[in-house]
């Protein structure tokens, strides 16, 4: 009987087999390309200046640290991958990224989790010759440190801090020895309001990274307790002419953010609030003041090699007054020390967006493509993607491919749509500009696929500019959109005879977008719909901590899979 048992698996197995689809073609990208128009960098920078944001599109929560004669800086990547950049810089105006911590997929999994649950808020450390990052990874993980001797990696697999609860842990290397690990969590008694957090400590025993003595709490709810202040994070700890000086981000990642500091004698207080809190904000300007930026905070400073201290810090550039693409931006000011106080920008003082640069910048400030206006073209022709371009969420097979046909990109389709929790074929590149055009050129899909460009703020907000085959030498370009929790719907749709190749293009004007198309037929761009909404991939609309990014997107529409 066992006999017979296996023979008719192996015969049913044998006949089931011809039934599992065979993985659909690749559809090939010639060439993206990025054009970045922004009103606000079109004036020739003064010389001796830098321009502000320095790292322009989504680069929340910056964290520097000065290490071998140069500058380190990485930024919150969330659920994307590879995660956590790794910048590099001699100035602090001209950023490279080098690598990224997150670049393995056997390190962490996102998948399940919305765009912008992951990996928040990693600090960076140098000491004795390790540089040091300890982030949480939010619903994956929670707490953890990694390591590297150098910061272009590798960088080692997490070690996980299972005893240390809630977010933005950071460390701070004391001069006798001593490591010590802060972070934002929970208050010690039950929360009096919405947003009440405390700052807390606890020794770290370095070889082993486990916590070690007491944990206190630093500071609870904020500078001003009687006030009810809401969400203190982002805790940094600095020494400087015998004070420990402690800032921290206060009033939440929107328009009421703000950074403040206190001071102690001692590295476990009890520590004492500057009286001109906060050190930077936006929230006391109007709202109709010309080009704003809103959001400030969350800053991290640095002691450059004259002696003088920078602080570089998140804020946004908003349209239609509360709207921004282009998510949490990286800026750069200097800080002045006032009787032993540092202060980034005096209250009621608006973010400049030309600032005059650190002595030591040599020549003048070219930054393209981390900031200002330029044209940003990837051929596809190296043997590696550029660092600049992102997956959503860790890929589970190797689906882009630079190796198939060299000098295009092969993106092999998958199931996933852009509304799932799991990996779709999508590359994504930062939209750095409010006024902005992407475009690239693409082989003809096969049957049963659609691809194109997507312009993807979360997987429920989300614009797809796709094409696909219809038979008899006929192609359908279409746009569909999901503004929310409802199902995607397609806004405009044109069929066309087919081309072995089609150009699309997908541009923005702070809210007013356009997609366009253009067959190789001489007729030149042809537009499918004006004047859609950007809103849609605008973070106060959408929720959550990222920005819109733009790139190439492939599916297989056999079996198509969402959730």
């Amino acid at each position: 009987m066992r006999l017979l048992m296996a023979t008719l698996f192996l015969l049913l197995s044998t006949m089931a087999a011809p039934l599992r689809a065979a993985p659909a073609p690749p559809v090939y990208f010639e060439w993206f390309e990025y054009v970045g128009r922004d009103a606000a960098f079109e004036a020739p920078l003064p010389a001796g200046y830098y321009r502000n944001p320095v790292l322009a599109g989504f680069h929340a929560d910056p964290s520097i640290v000065g290490a071998k004669g140069r500058f380190y800086l990485v930024n919150s990547s969330f659920t994307y991958f590879p995660g956590i950049p790794v910048f590099e810089s001699v100035d602090l105006v001209h950023w490279t990224q080098i690598g990224n911590v997150i670049d393995r997929p056997t390190q962490v999994d996102f998948d399940g989790l919305s765009v912008s649950r992951g990996i928040f808020a990693p600090a960076i450390a140098y000491h004795d010759g390790v540089f040091y990052v300890v982030t949480t990874a939010v619903d994956s993980g929670g707490n953890f440190i990694a390591t590297a001797r150098d910061p272009a990696g590798p960088w080692s697999n997490p070690h996980w801090l299972p005893g240390i609860g809630g977010i933005d842990p950071s460390l701070f290397f004391d001069e006798d020895g001593r490591v010590y690990l802060l972070n934002n969590d929970l208050p010690p008694g039950p929360p009096r309001y919405e947003g009440h957090r405390a700052i807390w400590m606890q020794q770290l025993d370095l070889p082993s990274f486990e916590p070690v003595g007491p944990r206190r709490v630093l500071i609870d709810g904020g500078v001003d307790p009687a006030s009810n202040p809401i969400w203190i994070e982002g805790p940094h700890l600095y020494k400087r002419e015998g004070w420990y000086y402690l800032s921290d981000a206060e009033g939440g990642t929107g328009p009421q953010h703000s950074q403040v500091v206190l001071r102690s004698r001692d590295v476990w207080g009890p520590y004492t609030p500057y009286a001109g809190n906060p050190i930077l904000t936006q929230r006391d300007l109007p709202d109709d003041r010309p080009r704003p930026i809103t959001n400030a905070g969350h800053a991290d400073l640095v002691e450059g090699p004259d002696g003088a201290w920078w602080a570089v810090f998140l804020a946004s550039r908003n349209y239609q007054t509360r709207h921004y693409n282009t998510g949490r931006e990286t800026f750069l000011l200097p800080v002045q020390w006032r009787d032993g106080w540092p202060v980034i920008l005096p209250a009621g003082q608006t973010i400049p967006y030309a600032v005059k640069a650190p002595s030591w910048m040599q020549g003048e400030a070219r930054q393209a493509p981390s900031t200002g206006n330029f044209i940003d073209r990837d051929d596809f022709d190296a043997p590696t993607l550029g660092r600049g371009w992102l997956r959503v969420r860790v890929p589970r097979q190797p689906w882009a491919d630079l190796r198939a046909r060299p000098g295009a990109l092969a993106v092999h389709p998958l199931a996933e749509n852009l509304d799932t929790l799991r990996n779709p074929a999508f590359l994504g590149r930062r939209q750095q500009h409010l006024r902005f055009e992407a475009s690239t050129e693409m082989t003809r899909p096969a049957a049963g696929v659609a691809a194109g460009l997507a312009a993807f703020q979360s997987e429920a907000y989300w614009y797809f500019l796709g094409v696909r085959s219809l038979g008899e030498d006929r192609v359908a370009v279409f746009l569909e959109v999901r503004d929310g929790n409802g199902v995607p719907r397609t806004l405009a749709s044109r069929t066309l005879d087919a081309t072995a190749s089609l150009r699309l293009k997908v541009a923005g004007n702070e809210g007013h977008y356009a997609f366009a198309f253009d067959t190789g037929d001489g007729r030149g761009w042809q537009t499918l719909a004006a004047d859609v909404d950007g809103t849609v991939l605008s973070t106060d609309r959408a929720g959550g901590f990222v920005g819109a990014l733009l790139g190439p997107f492939a599916r297989d529409e056999r079996a198509l899979r969402s959730r």
